[in-house]
């Protein structure tokens, strides 16, 4: 069987490690899209509600949905809410980030359509990352907008497109600056309080001086900092077990996989593992790229990786049918073997399927 393990300790290890760096007055909104990362929503949403997260953010509609069932009663952003979906967020009291001229006229149309007042609702802008946001020379049409919809501007806020690249970064000042005009424009304007938030995960280490009223955080709540140094304070929430199916003998000269995928150059063992790309393993690893550990050593994954079985090599590694591998966790680190595919440890992480099971370890 093949399941995910899920160390709560050590995700309060995490957020407590993060909230240290924080002033107290700097809320924390913790990112649990995708499944928390392919972990397990449910129990992380109120793990982190019960360690005092200031609100939760998601992706899309459905997700907040999701958290609103489960019992989630504190703030929910929806970063990329879609038009369609608006009448949904306001029944389930989510709270929409909205980033464009139509999808501010279509909700606050449906505001009034449902007759609400003092909707809370969040603003994107776009400084530079160039995926969705209001361009900055909307500023003007924003702030005229404000003063007349039937909305609680909660928060203003804008993405770094590089907030772990070295410093200095060209990009990232320039962002930096772009957004300080307009938060400055906003504030001149504003008749109430208005928070403002640019950082995410590698953004609260590395421009500490920008922490403003909130910071995002996501990938570091489970365990990764996408730099040296803060990856060796946090700790990987999730481990990654399955056990042997089969082990076989392979000549040299003898192929493995489809397409005849791998050659044995010498005699050697493989053992097969129940896990695939229909599970998120996905083709771009085998064919040595990517391993698994057995017994703690590495077996490196060969031939194509099948829809529900990878093939690794063991060699002389001591081990039988029935042993545990351990795919990903504290030793062999998801960004350590993402990395060794050419991808990023957020997409091994989120790609996980509901096949596998979830197992949580207080």
């Amino acid at each position: 069987m093949s399941f995910l393990e899920i160390n709560l300790k050590k995700l309060t290890h995490n957020y407590k490690s993060i909230r240290s760096l924080l002033e107290p007055r700097v809320k924390m909104i913790g990112v649990v899209k995708a499944n928390a990362y392919g972990s397990a929503v449910d129990v992380i949403a109120k793990k982190l509600v019960s360690l005092g997260i200031d609100a939760l953010a998601v992706a899309y509609t459905n997700e907040g949905v999701a958290l609103r069932r489960a019992g989630i009663q504190i703030p929910v952003i929806v970063f990329y809410p879609q038009v369609h979906n608006f009448k949904k967020i306001i029944e389930q009291q989510l709270e929409p980030a909205l980033y464009s001229k139509r999808s501010w006229l279509k909700f606050i149309s449906i505001v009034k359509e449902t007759r609400n007042s003092n909707y809370p609702i969040h603003v994107k802008y776009n400084t530079g990352l160039n995926r969705i946001g209001f361009n900055p020379n909307d500023i003007d049409w924003v702030i005229a907008e404000l003063k007349h919809s039937p909305i609680q501007l909660k928060s203003i806020y804008s993405h770094l497109g590089a907030s772990e690249a070295r410093r200095p970064d060209q990009k990232t000042d320039s962002q930096i600056d772009l957004f300080k005009k307009i938060i400055s424009k906003h504030k001149k304007n504003a008749t109430e309080k208005i928070d403002f938030h640019l950082l995410n995960t590698s953004g609260i280490f590395n421009y500490p001086n920008y922490h403003l009223d909130w910071v995002r955080t996501g990938i570091g709540l489970y365990g990764f900092a996408n730099q040296f140094d803060w990856n060796k304070r946090l700790k990987p929430i999730a481990t990654l077990k399955t056990t042997i199916t089969q082990i076989h003998k392979i000549s040299k000269g003898m192929t493995v996989g489809y397409n005849c995928g791998w050659t044995a150059s010498n005699d050697t063992q493989i053992a097969v593992i129940p896990l695939g790309h229909a599970d998120g393993i996905a083709r771009h690893y085998g064919h040595g790229k990517g391993w698994v550990l057995i017994n703690g050593k590495k077996a490196p994954m060969v031939g194509n990786i099948c829809m529900d079985m990878t093939m690794v090599e063991i060699g002389q590694i001591s081990c039988k049918e029935g042993s545990e591998v351990i795919v990903f966790g504290t030793k062999g680190r998801a960004d350590d073997l993402a990395e060794d595919s050419g991808t990023i440890s957020y997409e091994l992480l989120s790609g996980l399927s509901s096949r596998i099971s979830r197992k949580v370890v207080e």
